[in-house]
């Protein structure tokens, strides 16, 4: 059999960030039928906990796009932080531009305030509600993740850009949303997360097959067997996909395990 990876926000979940019983009911079909099934997410692990929940996975889970592996009861399997010479000086490249910066560390979510219009969002990905400090100077040293937000497509791509430019070889940095830019370390991206995942599980990378929507889903799609987009992802997730299933709103996962994976058994 093979096992499926599912990104979470955009993916699994619907635009509430819930999960809907038609998806719920689409994984157990795929469960009983013999597949594999976990997750990997730009979320940190308290974030993932209530979809590992309600689907009663007792599996290894990627958490920061695989730079936590873990398990439902918390036990942490596998830890790769930012290096705190790349955390300090992406925090010193964002400056004075007009983005809110967010920092994770030890599955806690720091800000330095919640007057950014996605804080409510979050509030729902991450499960928990923020530290509010003065700056993140005690934390650079040992952050999950660092999250540039902004709805301005020009000041979050040529910051994505510079950093890339500045710290491409030392980290991952890649939007998981539109107004989201994200930083985790070097093995923190979810092409070397699914791999982790799929060993963990007994899988081999030919016999897994990954479905998302963003930009930090493409180092997964490029490692598996196969790769589904979701209907709502970016044309440039769709372009590197096998198939192409409907938007999350309309429990795009569960028509994908429906279609694109059992159909396919018939």
């Amino acid at each position: 059999m093979m096992l499926l990876i599912s990104d979470v926000d955009g993916t699994l979940v619907d635009t509430a960030k819930q999960l809907t019983p038609g998806t719920i009911a689409a994984v157990k079909r795929l469960q009983d039928a013999g597949f594999g099934f976990t997750i990997i997410s730009a979320r940190p692990m308290s974030g993932i906990a209530p979809i590992a929940e309600a689907l009663g996975l007792d599996v290894p889970m990627g958490a920061f796009n695989g730079g936590t592996v873990f398990l439902r009861g918390g036990e942490i399997l596998c830890h790769h932080r930012i290096h705190p010479d790349v955390a300090r000086g992406a925090v010193a490249q964002a400056g004075d531009l007009p983005v809110d910066t967010w920092l994770f560390a030890g599955d806690q979510w720091y800000a330095t305030s919640v007057d950014n219009p996605h804080v409510a969002s979050e509030r729902v990905s991450s499960n928990q509600e923020p530290v509010i400090c003065a700056g993140f100077d005690d934390l650079l040293d040992h952050a999950d993740k660092i999250t540039f937000v902004s709805d301005d497509p020009a000041v979050l791509d040529g910051l994505r850009d510079t950093l890339v430019a500045q710290f491409g070889d030392q980290a991952t940095i890649a939007k998981s949303q539109p107004y989201y830019l994200d930083i985790t370390a070097t093995r923190a991206n979810k092409g070397d997360g699914v791999a982790m995942l799929a060993d963990a599980l007994g899988f081999s990378l030919d016999r897994t097959i990954v479905i998302g929507d963003q930009a930090n889903d493409l180092p997964m799609f490029a490692r598996a067997n196969r790769a589904i987009a979701m209907g709502n992802a970016t044309d440039e997730v769709k372009a590197q996909a096998g198939d192409v299933t409907i938007a999350n709103s309309e429990d795009g996962v569960a028509h994908a395990i429906d279609r694109f994976i059992l159909g396919r058994m018939m």
